[in-house]
Protein backbone atom coordinates (compact mmCIF):
# COMPACT_ATOMS: atom_id res chain seq x y z
CA UNK A 1 0.00 0.00 0.00
CA UNK A 2 1.36 3.13 -0.63
CA UNK A 3 1.81 6.36 1.60
CA UNK A 4 -0.56 9.24 1.20
CA UNK A 5 0.54 12.41 -0.38
CA UNK A 6 1.31 15.08 1.41
CA UNK A 7 0.59 18.74 0.29
CA UNK A 8 4.54 19.68 0.00
CA UNK A 9 5.06 16.46 -2.07
CA UNK A 10 2.54 17.56 -4.25
CA UNK A 11 3.69 20.88 -4.98
CA UNK A 12 7.23 19.21 -5.56
CA UNK A 13 6.06 16.60 -7.91
CA UNK A 14 3.89 19.43 -9.61
CA UNK A 15 7.23 21.96 -10.11
CA UNK A 16 9.23 18.52 -11.30
CA UNK A 17 6.39 17.86 -13.69
CA UNK A 18 6.33 21.41 -15.09
CA UNK A 19 10.45 21.77 -14.70
CA UNK A 20 10.34 18.55 -17.43
CA UNK A 21 7.85 20.68 -20.16
CA UNK A 22 9.57 23.48 -19.48
CA UNK A 23 13.08 21.80 -20.30
CA UNK A 24 11.67 19.67 -23.57
CA UNK A 25 10.21 23.06 -24.77
CA UNK A 26 13.78 25.20 -24.15
CA UNK A 27 15.20 22.31 -25.93
CA UNK A 28 13.29 22.65 -28.73
CA UNK A 29 13.92 26.25 -29.10
CA UNK A 30 10.79 27.25 -26.91
CA UNK A 31 10.38 29.07 -23.55
CA UNK A 32 6.12 28.91 -23.10
CA UNK A 33 6.53 25.53 -21.03
CA UNK A 34 4.37 23.67 -23.20
CA UNK A 35 5.08 20.54 -25.06
CA UNK A 36 4.82 20.32 -29.05
CA UNK A 37 1.50 18.34 -28.81
CA UNK A 38 -0.16 20.74 -26.88
CA UNK A 39 1.08 24.03 -28.70
CA UNK A 40 0.15 22.79 -32.30
CA UNK A 41 -3.42 21.31 -31.04
CA UNK A 42 -3.63 25.10 -29.53
CA UNK A 43 -2.27 26.87 -32.70
CA UNK A 44 -2.97 25.21 -35.76
CA UNK A 45 -0.26 23.95 -37.53
CA UNK A 46 2.24 27.16 -37.06
CA UNK A 47 5.34 25.83 -35.05
CA UNK A 48 7.54 28.76 -35.95
CA UNK A 49 5.08 32.21 -36.63
CA UNK A 50 8.12 34.62 -37.24
CA UNK A 51 9.41 32.08 -40.37
CA UNK A 52 5.86 31.72 -41.11
CA UNK A 53 4.60 35.03 -41.73
CA UNK A 54 7.92 36.09 -42.84
CA UNK A 55 7.75 33.47 -46.05
CA UNK A 56 4.47 34.83 -46.68
CA UNK A 57 5.48 38.60 -46.86
CA UNK A 58 8.38 37.47 -49.25
CA UNK A 59 5.63 35.87 -51.09
CA UNK A 60 3.46 38.70 -51.18
CA UNK A 61 6.39 40.79 -52.23
CA UNK A 62 7.06 38.55 -54.64
CA UNK A 63 3.37 38.97 -56.13
CA UNK A 64 3.53 42.60 -55.78
CA UNK A 65 7.13 42.90 -57.63
CA UNK A 66 5.25 40.29 -60.51
CA UNK A 67 2.40 42.35 -60.51
CA UNK A 68 4.38 45.77 -61.09
CA UNK A 69 6.29 43.87 -64.15
CA UNK A 70 3.24 43.08 -66.15
CA UNK A 71 3.64 45.38 -68.78
CA UNK A 72 7.61 44.62 -69.78
CA UNK A 73 7.79 42.41 -72.62
CA UNK A 74 9.07 38.83 -71.44
CA UNK A 75 11.72 36.39 -73.18
CA UNK A 76 11.61 36.16 -76.84
CA UNK A 77 13.64 33.34 -77.67
CA UNK A 78 17.01 33.23 -76.64
CA UNK A 79 16.83 36.88 -76.10
CA UNK A 80 16.23 38.68 -72.86
CA UNK A 81 13.45 40.92 -72.43
CA UNK A 82 13.04 44.02 -69.99
CA UNK A 83 10.72 42.06 -68.35
CA UNK A 84 12.74 38.89 -67.94
CA UNK A 85 15.06 39.50 -64.94
CA UNK A 86 12.29 41.04 -63.06
CA UNK A 87 9.92 37.77 -63.12
CA UNK A 88 12.67 35.63 -63.26
CA UNK A 89 14.33 37.33 -59.61
CA UNK A 90 10.52 37.37 -58.10
CA UNK A 91 10.04 33.81 -59.03
CA UNK A 92 13.40 33.03 -57.10
CA UNK A 93 11.78 35.12 -54.07
CA UNK A 94 8.39 33.59 -54.22
CA UNK A 95 10.44 30.34 -53.90
CA UNK A 96 12.21 31.03 -51.19
CA UNK A 97 9.84 32.52 -49.32
CA UNK A 98 7.52 28.95 -49.39
CA UNK A 99 10.76 27.66 -47.99
CA UNK A 100 10.79 29.66 -44.86
CA UNK A 101 6.79 29.63 -44.56
CA UNK A 102 7.51 25.55 -45.03
CA UNK A 103 10.37 25.74 -42.10
CA UNK A 104 7.97 27.52 -39.73
CA UNK A 105 5.53 24.57 -40.34
CA UNK A 106 8.21 22.17 -40.18
CA UNK A 107 10.41 23.30 -37.29
CA UNK A 108 10.09 24.99 -33.75
CA UNK A 109 11.26 28.66 -33.49
CA UNK A 110 10.94 31.88 -31.76
CA UNK A 111 7.58 33.55 -31.36
CA UNK A 112 7.15 37.01 -33.40
CA UNK A 113 8.95 39.76 -31.38
CA UNK A 114 6.79 43.21 -30.65
CA UNK A 115 8.24 45.67 -33.31
CA UNK A 116 10.18 48.67 -32.20
CA UNK A 117 9.36 51.87 -34.20
CA UNK A 118 12.42 53.49 -32.80
CA UNK A 119 15.11 52.42 -35.40
CA UNK A 120 13.50 52.54 -38.76
CA UNK A 121 12.05 56.04 -37.55
CA UNK A 122 15.29 57.40 -37.19
CA UNK A 123 17.06 56.00 -39.90
CA UNK A 124 14.30 57.59 -42.42
CA UNK A 125 15.41 61.03 -40.42
CA UNK A 126 19.09 60.12 -41.50
CA UNK A 127 18.46 59.74 -44.86
CA UNK A 128 15.76 62.69 -45.10
CA UNK A 129 18.87 64.91 -42.99
CA UNK A 130 21.61 63.80 -45.30
CA UNK A 131 18.99 64.90 -48.22
CA UNK A 132 18.43 68.20 -46.79
CA UNK A 133 22.74 68.71 -45.53
CA UNK A 134 24.27 67.45 -48.33
CA UNK A 135 24.13 70.83 -50.98
CA UNK A 136 24.21 73.17 -47.80
CA UNK A 137 27.14 71.76 -45.28
CA UNK A 138 29.05 69.61 -48.04
CA UNK A 139 29.60 65.42 -48.14
CA UNK A 140 31.68 65.36 -45.20
CA UNK A 141 29.60 66.97 -42.31
CA UNK A 142 26.05 65.40 -44.02
CA UNK A 143 27.47 61.42 -44.11
CA UNK A 144 28.73 61.97 -40.55
CA UNK A 145 25.57 63.54 -39.03
CA UNK A 146 23.38 61.21 -40.69
CA UNK A 147 25.24 58.22 -39.69
CA UNK A 148 25.07 59.30 -36.38
CA UNK A 149 21.60 60.05 -36.36
CA UNK A 150 20.74 56.88 -37.98
CA UNK A 151 23.05 54.89 -35.29
CA UNK A 152 21.20 56.40 -32.48
CA UNK A 153 18.25 54.13 -33.28
CA UNK A 154 20.17 51.26 -32.19
CA UNK A 155 19.82 49.88 -28.40
CA UNK A 156 23.00 48.54 -28.79
CA UNK A 157 24.76 52.13 -29.53
CA UNK A 158 27.76 53.35 -28.12
CA UNK A 159 29.79 56.81 -28.41
CA UNK A 160 33.06 55.59 -29.06
CA UNK A 161 32.13 52.88 -31.66
CA UNK A 162 29.59 55.10 -33.46
CA UNK A 163 32.27 58.20 -33.75
CA UNK A 164 34.90 55.64 -35.14
CA UNK A 165 32.13 53.72 -37.43
CA UNK A 166 31.07 57.26 -38.77
CA UNK A 167 34.34 58.82 -39.06
CA UNK A 168 35.35 55.61 -41.21
CA UNK A 169 32.45 55.82 -43.27
CA UNK A 170 32.45 59.36 -43.94
CA UNK A 171 36.23 58.42 -45.28
CA UNK A 172 35.01 55.74 -47.39
CA UNK A 173 32.22 57.84 -48.90
CA UNK A 174 34.63 60.90 -49.76
CA UNK A 175 37.07 58.36 -51.26
CA UNK A 176 34.63 56.55 -53.37
CA UNK A 177 32.49 60.00 -54.23
CA UNK A 178 35.06 62.35 -54.92
CA UNK A 179 38.24 60.31 -55.85
CA UNK A 180 37.74 57.02 -57.51
CA UNK A 181 34.19 58.06 -59.14
CA UNK A 182 35.11 61.84 -59.46
CA UNK A 183 31.70 63.04 -58.64
CA UNK A 184 31.34 66.98 -57.74
CA UNK A 185 30.60 66.75 -54.57
CA UNK A 186 31.16 69.85 -52.27
CA UNK A 187 33.05 68.35 -49.42
CA UNK A 188 32.70 71.20 -46.61
CA UNK A 189 30.13 73.81 -46.40
CA UNK A 190 31.03 77.41 -48.42
CA UNK A 191 30.61 80.06 -46.34
CA UNK A 192 29.71 82.93 -48.42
Amino acid sequence: MSEPVRPEQASGRAAEASGQATAQGAHEGRTDGQLPSEQSRLFFFIRSPRDFWGGLALIGLAIVAIWASRDLPGQRGFAFGPGTAPRLFSGLLAALGAGVALMGVIDYGPPIEKYKFRGPILVIIGILAFAGMIRPLGLVPATFLAFMISIIGSTEMRWIESLIAAAAMTLFCVLLFVYLLGLPFQLWPRFY
